[in-house]
């Protein structure tokens, strides 16, 4: 029998629900102060009082997050096609890449105010910056990993470099590239939060990372929370369209998702 939707989703909704009123009875029973634990009835009352601030916050950060995962994904894509073109140009500038995904974007956060002028720009980077890494690595190994005996075919019929690339190396590569925009959509959302601890104020309304640092120098632990969980589900959101569109594009025809 195939599975529907509701058996997708009834188990981890019955561990939220349990999670959240077993947070609920602990924060009571034990007299934990709300400024250290909030339970999950206040937080859900701050985000209500504090909703149209929140969803103004939540589409600052998508703006930020969206720019960065596209830019990320067509950088990504040409970069890998660039690296697997030429092991001597792999070998020269792969690690360059890796370094992308090591520098400490907080470090760095000051200079893309500098360069970039602090608002969407700059966050946008900085959401860019986090999120290229896993398109270029699993591109590169996707386009690595094609068959010799179907380049050796492709070459036999005389298929040029271009139409390789087009019909065998890219196609074969999908299911890693979809793989690497499933990483990069969550990591797109983290990298706007945090640009938008250092980079995020203008006249533009302030992101959900702007919010979380407010809420913490207030002590509004509960609206903190909020705040933290709306940039989750922004998260899950991004990571959940792309993961729908990954699946479309193989089902058809791949392994993985032909039985999903």
């Amino acid at each position: 029998m195939r599975p529907t939707p509701l058996h997708a989703v009834a188990p981890p909704l019955a561990a939220l629900v349990i999670l959240l009123a077993l947070w609920e009875a602990l924060a009571r029973a034990l007299s934990v102060p709300a400024y250290l634990l909030p339970p999950p009835s206040d937080v859900a009352r701050a985000g209500a009082m504090n909703a149209a601030t929140l969803l103004a916050g939540a589409v600052t950060t998508a703006k930020a997050a969206l720019a960065g995962f596209f830019l990320s994904a067509a950088v990504g894509v040409l970069a890998a096609v660039a690296l697997a073109s030429s092991r001597p140009l792999e070998r020269a500038l792969y690690p360059y890449t890796v370094f992308l995904q090591t520098v400490p974007i907080v470090a760095i956060a000051p200079l893309l105010v500098l360069w970039c002028g602090p608002g969407l720009r700059a966050v946008a980077v900085s959401a860019f910056i986090v999120s290229v890494f896993p398109v270029i690595a699993n591109t590169l190994a996707g386009l690595r990993s094609v068959e010799p005996a179907l380049r050796d075919l492709f070459r036999l019929y005389g298929a040029g470099r271009f139409a390789t690339l087009r019909k065998l190396e890219l196609p074969s590569a999908l299911p890693h590239l979809v793989t690497g925009l499933r990483i990069a959509a969550g990591l797109a959302v983290i990298g706007a939060i945090v640009g938008e601890f250092v980079a995020g104020f203008s006249e533009d309304a302030a992101g959900l990372g702007i919010l979380v640092l407010s809420a913490y120098r207030q002590l509004r632990t509960d609206l903190l929370f909020a705040a933290v969980l709306l940039a989750s589900g922004l998260g899950l959101a991004l990571f959940g369209a792309v993961d729908l569109a990954g699946r479309r594009l193989l089902r058809r025809w791949h392994p993985s998702e032909i039985n999903r």
